[in-house]
Parts: C-alpha cells; sequence; structure tokens
C-alpha cells in the first residue's frame, strides 16, 4: 500500500466503522491496533442497540443509526450480525427507579424518541419471565441488540476488501508534526506517515494526544460481561434496568450476554491488564437474579473483563483539533458505543471528507471542558 490518506489508531468497531466508510468513498486508509481487531470493549459488551436511556447529545446519533443504518447494514456487510429490533426493557422496582425511568422517558420523549413507561402488568405481557418485584420499567420499541463481535468483524472484512491496511502489534507511542501540522505517528518500532491521523484508542487515545499537549479527561472503567449456557428462546428485548446494575440479551444461539455495574468500578480499574474480578462478576449475577430469579439454575460458560474510556461527561469527544491540524478524535464513548459504531463512523468519514457530517457534531468537541469565561 503507498502512503494513506488517513490512520486510524485502534482496531475497534469504531475504527473499523470510520475504515470501512472511509475506504467506500475511495480513501486510503491504514489502521494500527496494538493488539488484535476487535480486542477492547467492542468484544466486550451487552449488545445494545438502543436511543433509550443516552444523554441528550447522543439520542440524535442512535436515532440516525437505527433509523438509516442497522436495519441493513447485515446485507450491506455481507455477514449476519445477528441484528434485532425487539425494543428495550429498562426494569424498576422502586420509586426512586421509576422517577428516574421518567427523567429519561421526559429527555427521551423531547428529541422525538418513541418511548414511554409501562406498568407491571404490561411488563409482563411483553416479558412474562421478569421479576414480580418489577413495579415499572421504561419501553422503547425501537431499541434492540446485536452481536458485537460480528459487527466489529463485519465492518473489519469489508474495510479490507475495499482495500484498508490492518496493521496489529503496533503500539502507537505519538503523533508526529511537521511545521505544526500532522505527518503521522511513531510505534515502539516503527514510523508511518499520513496527513490526517484519527485517534480511536479508547483509553489510549489519551496518551497520544498528550503527545501532541491535547489532554482528553478520561478515565479508565473496568467493566464485565458473562455468557451463560444456551437456553430455550425466552424473549427478544434488550434489557436494562434503571439502577444500571444489569444489562443484556438473549443471543440467536439461545445464551444470554449480561453485564453490569457493582458501584465499585472505581476501585476495581487501578490494574494492568484485563482480567476476570471475583468481585464485579458476582455483583452481576446478583442483579440479573433479582429481576430474574428463573435463570438461578443456568449455567455461566464464561466471564470476561474489559476497559472503557470514560469521558468526564460521559459522553464522546468526535472533533477534529484546531491547534493540531490533521488530528481527529474519536473516544471517551464511556461504554455506549457500540449502539451508535454506524452513525460514528459514517459521520467522521463524512468530517473527514467534506468537513460537513450529515448530523452536528458541535457538541462532542474536544474543548468543551475548558474553562468557560
Amino acid at each position: 500500500m503507498s502512503k494513506p490518506d488517513v490512520i486510524i489508531v485502534g482496531g475497534g468497531v469504531i475504527s473499523c466503522a470510520i475504515a470501512y466508510y472511509l475506504a467506500k468513498a475511495k480513501v486510503k486508509v491504514m489502521v494500527l491496533e496494538k493488539e488484535e481487531i476487535g480486542d477492547g470493549g467492542s468484544s466486550r459488551n451487552g449488545g445494545g442497540v438502543r436511543q433509550s436511556a443516552r444523554d441528550p447529545r447522543e439520542i440524535p446519533i442512535a436515532m440516525y443509526a437505527i433509523n438509516n443504518l442497522w436495519p441493513t447494514l447485515s446485507e450491506e456487510l455481507g455477514v449476519d450480525i445477528e441484528y434485532h429490533k425487539k425494543g428495550n426493557l429498562r426494569l424498576g422496582k422502586t420509586e426512586e427507579h421509576l422517577r428516574v425511568l421518567q427523567h429519561n422517558v421526559n429527555l427521551g420523549l423531547k428529541a422525538g424518541l418513541e418511548l414511554k413507561m409501562v406498568s407491571s402488568a404490561e411488563i409482563h405481557e411483553l416479558n412474562p419471565y421478569v421479576s414480580e418485584e418489577v413495579i415499572g420499567a421504561s419501553y422503547c420499541p425501537t431499541d434492540g441488540h446485536a452481536n458485537p463481535m460480528k459487527t466489529t468483524l463485519a465492518f473489519y472484512k469489508r474495510a479490507r476488501e475495499l482495500g484498508t491496511q490492518f496493521i496489529t502489534g503496533e503500539t502507537v507511542k505519538s503523533v508526529i508534526l511537521k511545521k505544526g501540522k500532522v505527518a503521522g505517528v511513531k510505534t515502539k518500532e516503527n514510523t508511518y506517515e499520513a496527513p490526517l491521523v484519527i485517534l480511536a484508542a479508547g483509553m489510549d487515545s489519551r496518551v497520544i494526544a498528550n503527545s501532541v499537549g491535547i489532554d482528553i479527561p478520561m478515565q479508565k472503567i473496568l467493566l464485565e460481561a458473562l455468557i451463560t449456557e444456551a437456553q430455550p428462546i425466552m424473549f427478544p428485548q434488550m434489557l436494562g434496568t434503571a439502577a444500571a446494575d444489569f444489562y443484556g440479551h438473549q443471543t440467536d444461539h439461545g445464551s444470554f450476554v449480561f453485564g453490569g455495574s457493582t458501584s465499585l468500578e472505581n476501585y476495581v480499574s487501578d490494574v494492568e491488564g484485563r482480567e476476570t474480578k471475583s468481585i464485579t462478576a458476582p455483583y452481576i449475577c446478583r442483579a440479573i437474579l433479582g429481576y430474574f430469579p428463573c435463570l438461578s439454575k443456568v449455567n455461566i460458560i464464561r466471564t470476561w473483563a474489559g476497559f472503557i474510556d470514560e469521558s468526564a461527561d460521559h459522553v464522546p469527544v468526535l472533533s477534529k483539533v484546531d491547534e493540531v491540524p490533521g488530528l481527529v478524535l474519536t473516544c471517551g464513548f464511556s461504554g455506549h458505543g457500540f449502539g451508535i459504531s454506524p452513525a460514528i463512523g459514517l459521520l467522521i468519514s463524512e468530517l473527514i471528507i467534506k468537513d460537513k457530517p450529515s448530523l452536528s457534531l458541535e457538541a462532542f468537541k474536544y474543548d468543551r471542558f475548558k474553562p468557560k469565561g
């Protein structure tokens, strides 16, 4: 491959989606990944494709993805990514939970999303397996779920077919500047030249951006997921809770993929490498059984942990950098990037090609964290 037009750092679903849409537009792309494609958060999440319970800034992007991209993505990429638009139930057990859910519903309705509160009786019509302790839920019928790894590898496959070069085992250390403009990147052993660099490498994006004086307020948070043995098909919805203590869905295979939060993430995230924690999986299992006691005898096949790049306001940074021409930031997805990944891929490609994406990215600029006044 001759000198690329664009280097993308990171090999997750966001990077692969950007690479695909750029390559589709005849842009020469190189992707550098320090491990393997999809090895980070892209293969370590619950597969939610949701618009509900998002920051209002993200909702238009999520709606765009679900209305325009997800429905035909399997056909476009030539891989069954197991996308199902079967709704999202976000469950609540207490009055405080219902207040949280109602707040999310109000935000969604304001953004034009089809979303409503449902009673306990309505919940059990939609999903008869839910615990009787659940007293209410929010319900978005146009939400759904997909297979994260299949989606990542489908974007990867099509991007490669269109000429994108993927190089794994390359740890990018810094951005190279010439006369104040991006000229490429330096890895542990090599130098790669390109006039435009996209940092889509999760938490590593912060370290690499620091090499040219740009800092993004992010922290790494360890989250864990688990998968069960296959069961008869029970329900099609994506699931979540007001307390955010578990989320997930049943796959086409019949297994359940679940993740969850423990409220102890800040105390188990200060480790190197990824590993299952003795604290996190039991918390997730306890949360699951609190909402689905019928799963108490189901065996867990495996658990796996990974780090997410959590931004200071839990919303991603999607932005060119004014001070460093040729640098683009695409990071800080805070654990909910998968559902919007096709739209992010398209919008960032448009930002690069024509400087005017289909949806405004003004709310996601890198400098929004600077002191005002």
